[in-house]
């Protein structure tokens, strides 16, 4: 064992004491999840040598410069409140990018990693929804043969673990813990995106992708099958996490980074910006704390490191109704906690409301989104100011209607792998990497989801007296608008009956009763 391994009372199958004195590899070190990795090897697994994290250079930095920027994330404040702040030393960044062939990395670095490396975690993905389908493949699916091809290279590789995504293959709506094959051969696609040119691939690429939604989905599966394709040479685990979500517990309580996903939405919707969302309120919704995928994801790793298969291991890491909730709960309760914590600078008070019925979202959106940012922007073009609220209303409707894909539709994610893998976990195991979603209390969760979103992304004054103020004055400037609205409606109304009564009120009468008003019906 290296360096300061403390493994008192740690057993000779825990998962710390596997990772004692083997070095690692991640892809994806710098993105949401892979912080949360690196906090949770470097703080369990106290015999950990080393973390290699692959960092290109951008926007003028170095790989080390953005590492020195790295190591100050909020993420790892609780290395340094625990007295393990030195540990973060055993990071460190190797020049690279996964979408070079041999990860870009120099001659000496990647000896260096072939000869010292014994587990993989390729995070590194770009989720963006909307990328043309040459960005996708290029970023996701040659990234991951690039990163599967070094692997080979490494001398005594015991895990390779490639985290996928629960919703690579949504034309299942039962999705079990093996691998799918598709039509769609990998390497032919990676060719055909690099010969290609653009305006003919944006032609066929419905066709290609057929009923998935994007082509983030669509890269994704790819890859998958790329990874299976490798089996017989790498010892390979293959983790597929739902949404993942701000931190039930680890390394903080509501810590975040982004606002991907439903994070923007939260933000978007406590700004008063939206106000209507197509949505099946009832269905549920898969909700993956990030600590929980990433405890997971480290198991995953502890058991093919174990048993070496021959075939991937998949694991489905989500919740699959096993601590329900659905997505009308979850939005009444990110509703509520941004009614008692509210946000700064919100333009309207918060009371969007979901939409089973897709033409009465659209209508909401013209009345509701449309309409009041032409009037901003109208007000900021009057004096002198930048208008921006109708470019930023198709922004967010770009994302809804993305999103409104995965709400409006339900999934059922198999996850007795999952569950037979916490099993073999021994009882402080199962302490120290917790993966029962049944742990999670949604109401103190979302309390926490709501508060770390203000101070961990969009950094917040803490005292939101002043915030409170404004959205109690917001929230009378809604109401009186909303009475003034339907008195306005209710006026239309009566005027339209009164002139149509009063050109011809025994016409009107009649009418009104049917064309027989004085006959019962039969």
């Amino acid at each position: 064992m290296t360096r300061d391994a403390n493994l008192s009372g740690r057993g000779a199958d825990d998962v710390a004491t596997f990772f004692a004195g083997r070095s690692a590899l991640i892809t994806g070190a710098t993105g949401f999840m892979g912080k949360v990795l690196v906090e949770k090897l470097l703080r369990e697994c106290p015999g950990l040598d080393t973390l290699y994290a692959v960092i290109r250079h951008k926007r003028g930095k170095t790989p080390a410069d953005r590492l020195a920027e790295y190591v100050g994330s909020q993420a790892f404040d609780r290395l340094r409140r625990e007295g393990l702040g030195g540990r973060l030393e055993r990071l460190v960044a190797v020049s690279g990018d996964v979408s070079s062939p041999g990860l870009g990395l120099s001659g000496d670095d990647a000896a260096l990693l072939g000869a010292r490396v014994s587990v993989v975690f390729h995070c590194a993905a770009n989720v963006r929804f909307d990328l043309t389908l040459a960005e996708a493949v290029s970023l996701n699916t040659v990234g991951t043969r690039n990163v599967l091809q070094f692997a080979k290279t490494i001398q005594r590789l015991d895990a390779f673990i490639h985290v996928s995504t629960a919703y690579c293959h949504c034309e299942e709506e039962v999705l079990e813990e093996r691998t799918y094959m598709t039509d769609a051969n990998p390497e032919k696609v990676i060719d055909m995106v690099q010969w290609v040119n653009p305006a003919a691939l944006a032609d066929i690429t419905p066709k290609l992708i057929g009923s998935l939604p994007n082509t983030y989905a669509y890269s994704k599966g790819l890859s998958e099958q790329l990874v299976t394709s490798f089996s017989d040479q790498l010892p390979i685990g293959i983790a597929r996490p739902s949404i993942v979500m701000p931190a039930w517990q680890e390394p903080m309580p509501g810590w975040v980074d982004n606002l991907n996903g439903p994070s923007g939405l939260l933000v978007a919707a406590a700004k008063g910006v939206v106000r209507s969302m197509h949505c099946k309120e009832h269905y549920l919704a898969d909700l993956m704390p990030v600590d929980i995928v990433i405890n997971s994801i480290i198991t995953l790793a502890w058991k093919v490191g174990r048993t070496r298969p021959t075939q991937p291991l998949v694991v489905n890491i989500c919740e699959s109704g096993d601590n329900p909730i659905t997505w009308g709960g979850m939005l009444e309760m990110c509703k509520k906690e941004s009614r008692v914590t509210p946000s700064e600078g919100a333009v309207w008070y918060p009371d969007g409301s979901i939409k089973d019925s897709r033409w009465q979202h659209v209508l909401c959106v013209v009345f509701f989104h449309f309409l009041p940012a032409y009037f901003i922007d109208l007000m900021m073009l009057l004096t002198g100011n930048r208008t921006f609220m109708v470019r930023l209303q198709r922004r967010i409707q770009g994302g809804l209607q993305i999103l409104h894909y995965y709400t409006t539709r339900k999934w059922h994610f198999r996850n007795d792998s999952l569950k037979a893998l916490a099993a073999e976990l021994s009882p402080e195991d199962r302490k120290r990497f917790q993966m029962d979603v049944r742990t999670v209390d949604w109401p103190t969760y979302f309390r926490n989801y709501v508060s770390g979103v203000r101070n961990f992304v969009l950094h917040e004054d803490p005292d939101a007296t002043k915030a409170v103020r404004h959205h109690q004055r917001l929230y009378v400037l809604h109401r009186v608008t909303v009475t003034a609205f339907y008195a306005l409606l209710a006026w239309l109304v009566w005027s339209v009956a009164s002139s149509v009564a009063s050109s011809n009120p025994s016409r009107w009468f009649s009418a009104s009763l049917g064309a027989n008003p004085i006959s019962a019906p039969i």
